[in-house]
Formats: structure tokens, C-alpha cells, sequence
């Protein structure tokens, strides 16, 4: 018998419906990948053949930009990582994923995510209710962009996603936030003054 993935099966019931006896069926497609920490999940260029959801350890998605790294999202536990345009219409990937710290994966590849719809009844709708959240949250973070303060959006972060502070280099952080690391630690002191 395939080993269980409690921690997928749990994301998937919790946020798509899923019943029980699909979750073990969908979670049997996963394999697990262990990455090292600076080892890479996806490069610039590569296909973009494989959808991992984070077991353990955080996961950094960025961009070189004029010769800096721009940080496009942070994935903790709980959070599926991949280049979502280059994954469904087999493009390459226009971004870099690396692990930030040691790490473990449930990784499924492209070839095999297709062949779970031929197992799995209800899959084209569960597929439909991912695809539209990863699509909602990157609607929410550009609204935040276009409507929030700098100080809104770190405290707005904080508020999901509190740990990220303590585990990831503050600068990857605030390069996802669209700020500069001299603001980031300006924000953050003040926040500090203000709670002591």
C-alpha cells in the first residue's frame, strides 16, 4: 500500500472538498523529493514539468533582474510551489525555486498530474477550484501592491505567515514585499518601539 501524505490529503480535504476516498487515491500520485538547502526545485529555462506541495522547510521563487535577485513569493508548509503557467501549458519556467533551508517535497510530475482526471471523478472540478485559488491569491497580493502602504503590507504578511520573520533572511522578505531592506527594517523597528 502506498504510503499516506497526511499533510497534502489534510490541504486538499480542507481547501477543495475532496472525499476521503479520493485523497488517499491523489496523494498516491505524490512522490517525496528531499531538496538541500541552496539546491534548486525549478531554474530559469527548464521545463517547468513537476508541481511540488512543501512537506517541510520554506522554498524562495525569484527573478534576476539587472544582476539582483528579486524575490516573487516565499513557500512555507503547506504551500504548492511550480511555475503554474509553464506546469499546465508546458513552457519553460520564468523564474528560479530554490530551498532556502533542508527541505522535503511531494512532488507529482506533469505527465502523471494528467493521468489522475482518469482516476479520480471529480478531478477536472477539484482541478478547477486550484487553479482559480492560485489565481485569487495572486489577485490579492497585486491589489496589495496597488492599495497598501509598505508598512500595511508587511503587517498584512505578518499577520498570515508570522514565523516567515524568524526563519527566512529579512531581505528576501522584503523583496517580496516590493520594498527596499533599509524600509523593511525601518518598519519593523518601529513596529517594535511601538509594542514595547
Amino acid at each position: 500500500m502506498t504510503e499516506r501524505k497526511p499533510e497534502l490529503e489534510q490541504f486538499i480535504k480542507m481547501n477543495f472538498g475532496a472525499h476521503d476516498e479520493d485523497l488517499q487515491k491523489i496523494s498516491s500520485y505524490f512522490t517525496i523529493l528531499p531538496l538541500k538547502k541552496g539546491a534548486h526545485f525549478l531554474k530559469k529555462g527548464q521545463y517547468s514539468d513537476k508541481l511540488g506541495f512543501v512537506k517541510s522547510g520554506v522554498l524562495r521563487e525569484y527573478v534576476e533582474v539587472d544582476d539582483k535577485e528579486v524575490t516573487k513569493w516565499i513557500s512555507t508548509e503547506g504551500y504548492f510551489v511550480t511555475d503554474i503557467i509553464g506546469f499546465f501549458f508546458d513552457e519553460t519556467a520564468r523564474y528560479n525555486i530554490h530551498a532556502i533551508e533542508d527541505s522535503e517535497l511531494y512532488v507529482v510530475d506533469r505527465n502523471t498530474y494528467r493521468q489522475i482526471g482518469n482516476d479520480i471523478q471529480r478531478w477536472k472540478e477539484l482541478e478547477k477550484l486550484f487553479i482559480a485559488k492560485c489565481f485569487a491569491v495572486l489577485e490579492q497580493r497585486v491589489m496589495n501592491h496597488l492599495s497598501l502602504s509598505a508598512e500595511e503590507r508587511y503587517l498584512a504578511l505578518f499577520e498570515i505567515n508570522k514565523s516567515l520573520f524568524n526563519t527566512v533572511p529579512l531581505q528576501y522578505i522584503a523583496s517580496m514585499l516590493g520594498m527596499t531592506p533599509e524600509t523593511f527594517s525601518r518598519i519593523r523597528n518601529k513596529l517594535a518601539d511601538s509594542t514595547s
